[in-house]
């Protein structure tokens, strides 16, 4: 109950405008976008774009069945932040029943009537009716970009990094580290299973759960060389795109 109210106070005390997000330029989200996947999959993608006065809209209509997106809010911390950004790509299967997700979070946040715990505890509510449903059958969501401004994916941690950690996430619907044979925190060398809805639903009842498989050290490499002018265009726009640089 007391961390129930916290929370509440918190996300009331938030400044009126917090929820307002600044647009990025158009081309720059497109392309940020579009290094989450790998390059053979791009032409043909799906491209969301986010209107902060609405949330997304499709800003290029692919064909593969891959989607791309840069997500600006996560539902799990319960606050609106202006530095949360990371480019994310789902398969037929991710844009069908995870991304509905982000997409109506974004709506509700982009009308500015919803406080960061009221949307927490609309989602929840919506996952429990089974209006948001779980994957149907494994699939892959790759976070390929050459940096990511996120949490660092621990309940007691509200404060974003920005890393360099491209890496591969497959659907897994309520697994735990355990079920793979990880450390029970997930933070041993190798894949390991993220679910931060957990913490809220609790274990086994949040149906997004991915496990995650950091791509090769040549390939990182690569990534980082082939996106230096990315980088650089990123950097200039908002400097805690090069904050922690190369951390992982």
């Amino acid at each position: 109950m007391l961390v129930t109210l916290f929370i509440s106070i918190q996300s009331f005390a938030q400044k009126p405008g917090d929820w307002q997000l600044e647009k990025m330029p158009v081309n720059l989200e497109t392309d940020f976008a579009l290094s989450a996947l790998p390059p053979q999959l791009r032409q043909n993608a799906t491209v969301y774009l986010l209107d902060p006065k609405k949330g997304y809209y499709i800003a290029h209509k692919g064909s593969n069945g891959f989607i791309c997106f840069v997500t600006r809010t996560e539902w799990e911390w319960v606050e609106f932040r202006q530095d949360d950004a990371a480019a994310i790509a789902y398969d037929a299967e991710g844009a069908r029943t995870i991304f509905p997700v982000t997409m109506d979070v974004a709506a509700m946040r982009a009308t500015g009537k919803f406080t960061p715990l009221q949307i927490k505890n609309i989602v929840m509510d919506r996952i429990k009716k089974g209006i948001y449903k779980a994957p149907s059958r494994t699939g892959i969501s790759h976070m390929l970009a050459p940096v990511m401004r996120v949490y660092p994916g621990k309940p007691d941690h509200h404060d974003v990094v920005t890393m360099n950690m491209p890496h591969y996430m497959f659907y897994a619907p309520y697994l735990t580290n355990a079920d793979i044979g990880n450390i029970p925190n997930g933070t041993a060398d190798g894949p390991v299973v993220i679910n931060p809805g957990a913490m809220w639903l609790g274990e086994r009842k949040s149906p997004y759960g991915f496990i995650i498989l950091l791509a090769g050290a040549p390939e990182r490499a690569k990534i980082i060389s082939d996106n230096k002018g990315l980088l650089k265009r990123l950097i200039d726009y908002k400097p805690y795109f090069k904050a922690e640089m190369g951390k992982m």
